[in-house]
């Protein structure tokens, strides 16, 4: 698919709107009508999903959503493309799988009272027993306090206008998100909000937490190296 399509016809921007939860889709049927019933329960927000072309009827399962778009392949492009046609004048990016609990909306507009604060996610809780689980929250987390780097399965929000600015994603087809947070933290202080962000164990529990980690960090080092991430993409198999 060549050009950006919308699917039903987008409504009129509610001039109470602030902030956009805009959630990626690709072959998430099973998953989609619950992601928007809780991002509902987060009111007010506006729920907007891009689907990079799915062949389960993810589309059909999103009517619940404000706007449903399907955009060319790619978080980056699917995220960009939902930032584009929402109202909020704050973004928040949210995987199929991942979901926050009422109030936490007011977690963002409290950290972005502060005009030094561009954006930030959430501190994970990733829906499995053991500790490897809690060791990967954590350093997760240390991550975001350490470096300002988020994952997109840790809830990215970010001020429209500086979302703008520094041109959105990356249009990579791999660690657009890392590569975004490297832009966004140079344009002022990021937030590791308490959250919790409820996160889906399914890639851990398909590849197994110390490989999928361990194969995180050798291509997150091969990037640093200046390995192209276009190029990495070709032996990551994406779990959504």
């Amino acid at each position: 698919m060549n050009r950006m399509s919308v699917w039903p016809q987008a409504n009129a921007c509610s001039p109470a709107m602030r902030i956009s939860i805009i959630i990626p889709t690709l072959n998430e049927a099973a998953n989609v009508a619950g992601a928007i019933e809780k991002a509902r329960q987060l009111e007010p927000a506006e729920i907007v999903v891009v689907d990079g072309g799915s062949e389960d009827g993810t589309c059909g399962g999103a009517s619940a959503a404000d706007r449903v778009l399907v955009a060319p392949r790619g978080r980056a492009s699917q995220q960009n493309a939902g930032a584009a046609a929402s109202c909020g004048d704050t973004l928040l990016f949210l995987h199929a799988d991942c979901w926050l609990e009422p109030g936490n909306l007011q977690q963002i507009e409290a950290a972005l009272s502060d005009g030094r604060c561009v954006g930030g996610c959430f501190q994970q809780v990733i829906g499995a027993r053991g500790w490897r689980y809690r060791w990967l929250e954590w350093g997760n987390a240390w991550r975001v306090r350490l470096w300002g780097l988020a994952y997109g399965d840790q809830g990215i929000f970010v001020r429209r206008d500086i979302f703008e600015r520094i041109g959105g994603f990356p249009t990579l087809r791999l660690m657009e998100d890392l590569y975004f947070m490297k832009r966004l933290r140079r344009e002022g202080r990021v937030a590791l909000l308490e959250g919790p962000l409820h996160v889906s164990a399914r890639r851990w529990e398909r590849h197994g937490v110390v490989r999928q980690t361990a194969r995180n960090w050798w291509l997150t080092a091969l990037a640093h190296a200046g390995v192209s991430p276009d190029r990495l993409a070709g032996s990551y198999q994406d779990v959504r």
